[in-house]
Order: structure tokens, then sequence, then C-alpha cells
């Protein structure tokens, strides 16, 4: 397959889905890290693989007594190594390259340009899994209440159908009330997991990069704004271009022989860039996913932000309908009202709260139109009984 290919199937995580088709069941910070921050890693884990943007990954010159492609495979599939006391010395008059030189002092070894694509891709799956594990505990709820509603343009149709799904959806809010609260616990569970799992990346990428990872960043935005004549690239110091190898064999007479070899590394013009990407993409990831955690927070404990929210994004005509909304509901079921506004346009939402606000406030003494029969419910209600079930 071409890198084209390959990169078009990768474009599949960060395509734009219209709400008609695909139900949200999270926010923005949550999409960022399965859709964009799992995109990115696979995308990257192509690149590195891609021999054809930078020819082989490793070439090494000797004394001509190994064949040029025995030393390649043997120093790619084992180690090479530099002099981190030979760095930031004059390259010309004191070293030939950066960190190389009189071998007789502490080596730094580098084998992970071996690792690269694999931990790439096994972080892009880590990115992936808090939400694989919220859409199995989400079950397809939103999907299955909003179908019929979602969408900019549903509202200008059939008004009586329209109508009859929104009291469908409503009856179903009030006959579920305060048994979301497993359903929200999943949500901000899940949410949690997302900052856990960035941060374990981090610090696992700085394990991987030998600890240089967490003040990589930094360090290359200092070196920007140093002299040019007086600067050691610090990408060069955790990627490297020229390295050293050594290879040992029996000589004709059966004593060991040492053949020293300098390789370039081709490969770490591209890792250099994809991992000084990902040390700012992660710390901005991280911010948000904290900030988000924060938010959920104060919704769980504050009665005063929820009905906050509610205020700034909806302006409905019943006189203290929001009141009367966060009074009378629990953090599931204000979580389950606010998905449903993610997926419903402003003026469907707007009706269906004005419709449940009613039903809180009168009950089914009022003289509101007729709820819905249980058949007309079939759809909806062996959900509910399900979640009944699993909240009891």
């Amino acid at each position: 397959m071409t890198v084209f290919g390959m990169v078009s199937a990768v474009a599949g995580f960060i395509k734009v889905r219209y709400l008609i088709d695909k139900a949200m069941i999270d926010n923005m910070v949550f999409r960022a890290h399965y859709r964009i921050t799992s995109a990115i890693l696979f995308l990257c884990c192509i690149i590195v693989t891609a021999n054809n943007l930078i020819g082989d990954p490793i070439q090494c010159i000797n004394d001509r007594g190994v064949p040029g492609h025995v030393i390649n495979t043997y120093c790619w599939i084992t180690y090479t190594f530099t002099l981190p006391h030979e760095q930031g010395k004059y390259i010309g008059t004191e070293v030939a390259h950066p960190g190389l030189g009189n071998q007789n002092q502490d080596r730094r070894y580098h084998s992970y340009y071996q690792w690269v694509p694999f931990v790439l891709f096994f972080q892009g799956v880590l990115f992936y899994i808090p939400h694989w594990i919220w859409k199995n505990w989400e079950q397809g709820k939103i999907r299955m209440v909003t179908d019929g509603l979602r969408g900019s343009l549903v509202g200008v149709g059939e008004k009586p159908e329209r109508e009859h799904r929104q009291n469908r959806l409503v009856q179903y809010l009030i006959e579920t009330m305060h048994l979301h609260n497993s359903y929200a616990f999943g949500y901000f569970a899940c949410e949690a997991l997302n900052f856990i799992n960035v941060m374990v990346n981090i610090f696992m990428t700085d394990k991987f990069l030998g600890g240089a990872f967490l003040t990589y960043g930094t360090d290359v935005v200092s070196f920007s704004n140093m002299n040019q004549e007086n600067r050691t690239d610090p990408m060069v110091a955790v990627f490297p271009r020229v390295t050293k190898c050594t290879f040992h064999k029996y000589g004709p007479s059966g004593s060991i022989q040492t053949h020293d070899a300098l390789c370039i590394l081709a490969l770490n013009i591209l890792n250099e860039k994809i991992y000084i990407f990902l040390w700012f993409w992660f710390i901005i990831l991280a911010l948000l996913s904290g900030l988000a955690i924060v938010y959920s927070a104060a919704v769980v404990m504050l009665p005063n932000t929820r009905e906050t929210i509610l205020k700034r994004r909806f302006r409905l005509n019943t006189p203290n309908a929001v009141e009367t909304i966060i009074r009378k509901t629990q953090v599931g079921d204000f979580l389950l009202i606010h998905l449903l506004g993610q997926n419903t346009n402003q003026l469907v939402f707007g009706e269906i709260l004005e419709e449940y606000v009613r039903r809180l406030s009168f009950g089914s003494n009022s003289n509101l139109p007729s709820a819905p029969s249980t058949l007309e419910m079939s759809p909806i209600y062996p959900e509910i009984e399900k979640f009944k079930e699993t909240d009891a």
C-alpha cells in the first residue's frame, strides 16, 4: 500500500460527520483524544516506516573490513552510540560531528529508533481506549433516543411527526428520571482516564527517549533564541544524525578485530520533528484535559454550575424553567439532557425542554397532551427497562 493510501485510511479518524449520521456522545476535548491524537500518532507511525521518503534509515561507513550491508544491518538491529562529553564542540575543528570523538569516555547508546513505529502505534491505541470504553458503556443510548431528531434541518419538516418524536423523548426522560447516574459515572470516569492517559504518555515517552522528553520542547525553544555561533541543537543530542558503531570479528589468525563505523541515521531527521510536535501537542492536550476535569467536577458538585450552563445556552419561555430542571434532576439526568442538546438544533431542544419542564411542574394531572402509549414507545422502552435493572 502506498503512503498516500495509508494516510487516507487514517483520515477516517478526523473526518467530519454530520449530526444526522452519528450521535455525539462526548465533548470536543474528549474527541481530541481519540480522533485527532490517535490520527496524529498513526500518521507519524506511517511516516517513519515510509522508507521512500528518506531512503535507507541507516547508512554506515567503515574501513571496508566489513561489507556495507553487513555493518548497516548489524548497527540497526543492535545499537549505535554517541559521546555526551563531545557535545557542544566546534564541528570541523574539534569534532567531526556532534557527540563523536575519542571513545575512552562515557557513551550514550541509541537503540530507540528500532522501536519508534511500534511505540507510536501503541500510543495511538492508548488514546483510543477511553473512547472505546465509553462507547461500550454508553451502548448507543443517545443515538436511540434522538433518532429522527438529530441534524440542523430537523424541525423544518412535518410538525406533527416532529412533535410525536419529541413527546416520546420527553416521556423517556420522565420515566427514567434519576436512573442515569451510573451512565454519568461512566462518562466522567472515561474523561478522567483521558487525562491520566495523556500524562502516562508524556512520562512514558520521556522514559523511552532516555529522560530527554520532559524538557525537550523548552530546550528547543531556548535553542532557537540563542546566538547562531554559540548554540548546541538539543534535537541533535536527543536524535543524533551521525553516530558510531563498533563491530567485532575474527581475523585470519583467529584474533578478534575491531571495526569502527560512522552511521548516518537519516530517520532521525523525521523523528526530531515528530517528537517536538508531540511535546507541544501533549502539553496542550494535558492542559485542556485538566480543565475539562475541573469543569466536570464543578458540574457534579455544584448545582449552580449546571443552572448557569443551561441558562447561558438556552433561553426558555417558561418562568423559572431552568431552576425547576436543576431542582428536580440529578447529575445523570443533567448529562443526558446536555448530550441531547448537542445532538439537536436549538429550536427542537428548546421545545423538548419546555415540554419537560411542564411535565416536571404539573405531572400527569395537568391539561397537557396525553403521553405516548407503551406501544408507541416500544423502540425506547427496552432501554428504559435495561437501565432500571442496571441501577437497581
